[in-house]
């Protein structure tokens, strides 16, 4: 047994000793799952790739005279300013307000707020156009400028919703092309579409919260920052395979940072044709070696990690509960699935290269001493199912 105490103290020494996801695994095939509890601190755990429920609250500051801002654009896209006077925030699925987006299908999407994000982490000048209906102490009604990431007070990534823990595959059963969030699905099963950083991915490695809680320090996207909450859409009362592997959606995080200290190759931002804007983030969370129990969950392999597959045509959008059947991450990154009797490609839109990068840069400032760990304040939700939307008359 190991304390997040002691742990920090081996890495302020820089005794502490650090493994990749992908490195544990192979050392627990070699020494065994008690030794690698013994003598690993920590592993480190990433994922990259499209997180629609992201965005940034922005602080422009006070111009002179002052404006109550009850609406804004950033180059335009607009901003939600239903908040304080010059606060905004800006959600990466939204788009200017001139896009045609499927009005001509299948709409292209090239820009939304995930694009703005980038831009600003780049350090590239945005448009800011805004306007109010003015008040005595805020008689400004209207103003338009130019503007910086490094010209406003505050610039605070909050994500619902980031990480899923598991997720779906998707197939196209029907004889039409599909524009979809996961990619573009060819007719009658032409092609299989998954989005996970698998045998990397941080809630696969710890697939029952036990060190990835409320106020655990995560690497986001290069800037210190946390869990603030389950994420929306949490739901781990879910089906689950050996070494509590979930099957299917189950978890997911909330997470905060500062955009300042973003890295632009991490913050990017994503079109999907016939679908809309996204941003994708890389994210990298470190998980200490504590016990035997969380070491035997760091042995999880894609070979373990099974995935639903959904059929986008019909079942996924008319919500019927139906699942074709399962295939494993293994199988996936592979390039090509036997399944229901056909050979089927398989792609994927998270990147399995950049969340071993991840892996690595994390891995690295915590052997430098510069990244601590931080116990979580409390527990996710470890039993909690998913409420549908009952349309009511």
């Amino acid at each position: 047994m190991k304390t997040y105490n002691q742990i920090n103290d081996k890495i302020a020494s820089g005794k502490a000793v650090v493994l990749t996801a992908e490195e544990m695994k192979d050392y627990i095939d070699k020494y065994g799952v008690r030794k690698a509890a013994k003598e690993i601190d920590v592993v480190t755990t990433a994922t990259f790739g499209p997180m629609c429920s992201s965005g940034v609250f922005l602080n422009f500051g006070h111009s002179k005279p002052k404006i109550r801002i009850t609406q804004c654009w950033l180059d335009g896209v607009m901003a939600y300013s239903g908040i304080a006077a010059v606060d905004c925030y800006l959600g990466a699925t939204q788009v200017p307000d001139r896009d045609p987006v499927n009005s001509k299908f299948p709409g292209k999407f090239e820009f939304g707020g995930g694009h703005v994000i980038e831009k600003l982490v780049k350090g590239e000048t945005v448009e800011l156009f805004a306007y109010s209906y003015g008040t005595q102490e805020y008689p400004r009604r209207d103003l338009r400028t130019r503007i910086t990431l490094a010209d406003m007070n505050q610039a605070i990534m909050v994500n619902p919703r980031n990480c899923y823990q598991n997720y779906n595959v998707a197939v196209n059963c029907s004889d039409k092309r599909l524009y979809t969030y996961l990619g573009q699905l060819e007719p009658n099963m032409g092609n299989m579409s998954y989005c996970s950083a698998c045998q990397l991915s941080p809630l696969l490695n710890d697939p029952l919260y036990e060190t990835i809680g409320v106020g655990s320090v995560v690497w986001l996207a290069g800037a210190r920052g946390h869990v603030f909450s389950e994420g929306t859409q949490h739901c781990p009362s879910c089906l689950r395979t050996e070494n509590d592997v979930p099957a299917e959606g189950a978890g997911t995080l909330a997470l905060t940072g500062d955009l300042k200290k973003m890295r632009p190759e991490f913050v990017r931002g994503c079109s999907f044709v016939g679908y809309g804007a996204s941003l994708a983030l890389g994210v990298g969370i470190p998980i200490p070696v504590l016990n035997e129990r969380v070491a035997k969950h760091l042995a999880v392999r894609d070979r373990d990690i099974q995935a639903q597959v959904i059929d986008y045509s019909t079942d996924y959008p008319q919500r019927t509960g139906n699942v074709l059947g399962s295939v494993n991450y293994e199988q996936l990154r592979s390039g090509c699935v036997d399944f229901m009797g056909k050979k089927i490609v398989t792609s994927s839109l998270s990147s399995y290269y950049k969340a071993l990068e991840i892996c690595e840069i994390l891995k690295a400032e915590i052997k430098d001493g510069t990244f601590l760990l931080s116990q979580p304040l409390a527990q996710l939700p470890v039993k909690q199912g998913m409420k549908p939307l009952n349309i009511k008359k």
